[in-house]
């Protein structure tokens, strides 16, 4: 069964430790992240763009092969489907599918549009039970087709969307999405301590997990941010492992690759990620 992100996330906040978010692609990765979930009784949230839905058949599938994921393996912790950096349009068709969670990303709107928009969908999803992230200060980095220039967020304006009634708030603190480059300025905690002060007990989200040095993510959490998304990591490990079984020749009888023994390596190296992650983020045996 899937749940909203709420409750996840306050105890989250208010034990010091954060919830990882993974995003999916496929059906290996929405396994592995489920079962590594269970084995470190972690609650996790899965997030899928809007490409992502789309490539894995539209988001009534997507929602179908959760739930019934989660039923097959006897799935228990919690866990929120989650859209991410989703338009209006996107997060009105996830609604309608079935995901526990939304976030609708009105960054690029003016601070007046995004406020009007971030309240039709928060009308919603409160009918509903579900979860809603919104964003103040785009992401830096290009994540499926979404571009943000890394904005730094004006904390008066994260106050005005949080005081709309979001579950929970993204920040830009000069986080990115993708890998960090060299000459990356790191995480402005100025910034996040201002925001912290004046959105209360609002749980934060930082995106752009991948790379970030350990003394950052635990500095953040120690700030307010109660929800980590992770998605290049994933893509690389599971790049990485599946190129390493092809580089090895490893067929089947000269028939050709079995696909189940080709995606095994990443299906693992997504599993190593995830666990790593949630040590990482502290949310083993928070379920």
């Amino acid at each position: 069964m899937l749940v909203s992100a709420k409750e996840m996330l306050i105890k989250a906040k208010e034990g010091k430790y954060a919830v990882g978010q993974f995003n999916i692609n496929n059906l290996e990765w929405t396994k592995a992240v489920l079962l590594t979930a269970q084995e470190n009784n972690s609650p996790v949230i899965l997030g899928v763009s809007e490409g992502a839905g789309k490539y894995m058949g539209g988001y009534k599938t997507v929602v179908a092969m959760t739930t019934a994921m989660i039923e097959e393996l006897n799935i228990t912790v919690p866990v929120a489907l989650h859209l991410d950096h989703g338009s209006y349009e996107g997060a009105l068709k996830v609604i309608e599918a079935g995901f526990s969670s939304v976030m609708f990303d009105g960054s690029h709107y003016s601070i007046e549009e995004n406020i009007a928009k971030t309240k039709e969908i928060i009308k919603i999803t409160e009918e509903k039970g579900l979860s809603i992230e919104a964003e103040v200060g785009s992401i830096g980095g290009e994540e499926d087709g979404v571009v943000g220039t890394g904005e730094i967020a004006d904390p008066s304006e994260c106050k005005l969307i949080a005081d709309l009634g979001v579950t929970m708030l993204a920040a830009g603190i000069g986080n990115i999405h993708g890998q960090y480059p060299e000459n990356w300025k790191g995480l402005d905690f100025t910034a996040l301590a201002q925001i912290k002060e004046l959105t209360g007990d609002m749980p934060l989200v930082l995106h752009g997990g991948t790379g970030i040095p350990e003394a950052m993510i635990k500095e953040a959490i120690s700030l307010g941010v109660a929800k980590i998304n992770v998605n290049t990591e994933c893509q690389l490990t599971f790049a990485e492992a599946t190129r390493k079984y092809i580089e090895a020749g490893k067929d089947l009888k000269g028939k050709g690759f079995d696909p189940r023994k080709l995606l095994a390596p990443g299906f693992q190296a997504i599993k190593d990620t995830v666990k790593e992650k949630m040590e990482l983020f502290g949310s083993v045996n928070k379920a």
